[in-house]
């Protein structure tokens, strides 16, 4: 057990202590956060200072509004995929239209942000079907792929569609569909990216790897000329070099900002892109909060929804000055904690630092190769798509794997928002099989009794994501209170993936604060695989 007196303090007195600390984690995430802030934002359709911008603001302001300790706020490749339909679909073919009616729903989003963050309703994020999130997550990925890696390679893809962009990759490089240059830059800076990490050398360890192929691609693209529009001949074919290749920046850093369009606020696609913005920026950036909460060695918990009213305010000023939106980013969260953060200080310094960067020397992002950027975004695709998220998903059962396959199948065939309607049909599906009961749909059958000391729980039915916030509510009331907790699952008859992760997790977060958790009656369901957190129910079946 941590005593309060060595949990850092807040504030002034936070900074006085701990930023040495802080001054150093915050510029490792500076280092990092410059080539992804900028990749994200092209990638995302924007303009890439926009992703300088977004990191700078959830640096240096939502740091203190939110309500989490050493989470680092900034744009994420997660948002890319709904941020480039969103521009696309807006505009209509105008892409800086399209940009400034994208503001104008990220704008909306913050402000329905505060609002939910006003309400409470925070929590609600945390009990999603796990297995649909990382089916929209490793579909976001695949997409990231298979988009980027045409930008890297300098090719000019045919195909609109996610498999149609993945399959014409292996014909453009037999048919010399690439630019050979650009495609060198791109391949040295992906194998950069992947070897990097891989090499344990103390002090090389601590540059970052995406720094280290965006500094590479730099050398490369002024040995190539990159700076001035030539042809080249490379096996008898003719190829054009250019500025076009390069990170495009306004000429003066008083143009930075661009401005929200509202002329289309009522229309439908305008609606669409407000609700694909918020759901997967909102879960994203609650779920990202929560799983950093697990990594910090002084086991500070967030306030989700101060959390949630931090990133709207932050959100809602991105879109009124023309940067892309943020959410609490889990790989630099989890660096941030790697190199020893120990308050918000340290997310104020990233962004300080991306800032003075941006003032003093802009020339130089002007020298990155779109290639360099598109190398390190494929790298995080594949992170976010790795097979071990498939095999992770079937050891839980094969009930996930199918809610995992179909959000996958039907966001690449669709978009993400059907992928993930899809998701949830297939489980509310797989959960009237399972003997979801219609009377208790919403609402679970539960019994409390509950005295000074001691609060006993009975569940009498099925306990699934769709009726399970009750009892989260009413366990995160008792958090603090010292009682002894006992669920009771002895007359239970459905327990999803949802509420075995949910409950477990509590479990864990009540006792290693000192209280006394108790479950009784799971053993008694068949569980659907040997996963802790595998569905459990009263008859045996398949799925």
């Amino acid at each position: 057990m941590l005593t309060n007196q060595s949990i850092p303090s807040d504030g002034i007195k936070g900074l006085k202590e701990n930023w040495r600390s802080d001054v150093l984690a915050g510029f490792i995430i500076f280092l990092i956060a410059l080539p992804l802030s900028l990749g994200i934002a092209a990638a995302s359709g924007a303009p890439p200072i926009a992703g300088i911008i977004a990191a700078v603001v959830g640096g240096m302001l939502v740091s203190f509004l939110g309500g989490s300790y050493v989470t680092i706020n900034g744009p994420a490749a997660g948002l890319i995929v709904v941020c480039l339909h969103a521009i696309e679909t807006l505009g209509r073919g105008d892409k800086l239209l399209g940009f400034e009616l994208f503001l104008a729903a990220i704008v909306v989003v913050g402000i329905i942000q505060i609002v939910l963050g006003l309400l409470r309703a925070g929590i609600l994020a945390t009990f999603f079907p796990p297995s649909v999130i990382h089916g929209m997550l490793t579909s976001i990925g695949i997409i990231i792929i298979a988009k980027q890696i045409h930008v890297a390679f300098g090719s000019h893809p045919e195909s609109k569609s996610i498999i149609g962009l993945l399959v014409e990759v292996p014909t453009d490089i037999l048919h010399w569909n690439l630019n050979p240059e650009i495609a060198f830059i791109g391949l040295a800076c992906l194998i950069i990216a992947i070897v990097w990490p891989m090499i344990k050398i103390k002090y090389l360890n601590y540059i970052p790897a995406p720094l280290v192929a965006v500094l590479a691609g730099v050398a490369m693209g002024q040995y190539f000329d990159l700076d001035h529009s030539h042809p080249y001949l490379f096996l008898e074919h003719k190829f054009e070099l250019g500025p076009n290749f390069l990170v495009n920046l306004p000429q003066n850093m008083d143009k930075i900002f661009t401005f929200p369009n509202f002329s289309r606020t009522l229309t439908m696609d305008f609606f669409l892109a407000v609700f694909s913005i918020f759901f997967v920026n909102s879960l994203e950036s609650i779920l990202s909060t929560v799983a950093v909460d697990k990594l910090d060695p002084y086991q500070r918990k967030s306030d989700l929804n101060r959390e949630f009213i931090g990133k709207g305010i932050g959100n809602m000023i991105l879109g009124f000055i023309g940067g892309i939106p943020i959410i609490s980013e889990i790989v630099r969260s989890s660096a941030n904690v790697q190199n020893g953060a120990k308050t918000k200080w340290a997310n104020f310094f990233h962004g300080f630092f991306l800032l003075t960067f941006i003032l003093s020397i802009p020339h130089l992002i002007h020298e990155i190769p779109m290639a360099a950027l598109a190398a390190i975004l494929v790298v995080v695709g594949y992170r976010l798509a790795s097979p071990k998220e498939f095999v992770k998903t079937y050891r839980i059962g094969l009930d996930q794997i199918t809610l995992f396959v179909v959000t996958i199948l039907f966001t690449l065939i669709e978009d993400l928002l059907v992928g993930i309607f899809a998701g949830l049909i297939v489980k509310l599906l797989l959960d009237i099989y399972h003997g979801h009961s219609f009377k208790y749909f919403f609402k679970p059958n539960i019994e409390i009794t509950e005295n000074a000391y001691e609060c006993n729980i009975l569940i009498k039915d099925s306990l699934v994501f769709w009726n399970l916030f009750l009892v989260i509510k009413k366990l995160h009331s008792l958090s603090g209170s010292g009682k002894k907790v006992t669920l009771d699952f002895s007359k239970a008859t459905l327990l999803d993936h949802t509420t075995m992760e949910n409950i477990h997790s509590f479990q864990a977060d009540y006792k290693q604060r000192g209280g006394e958790f108790i479950l009784l009656g799971i053993d008694k369901l068949n569980a659907t695989s040997s996963h802790p957190f595998a569905t459990r129910i009263t008859k045996k079946v398949f799925i």
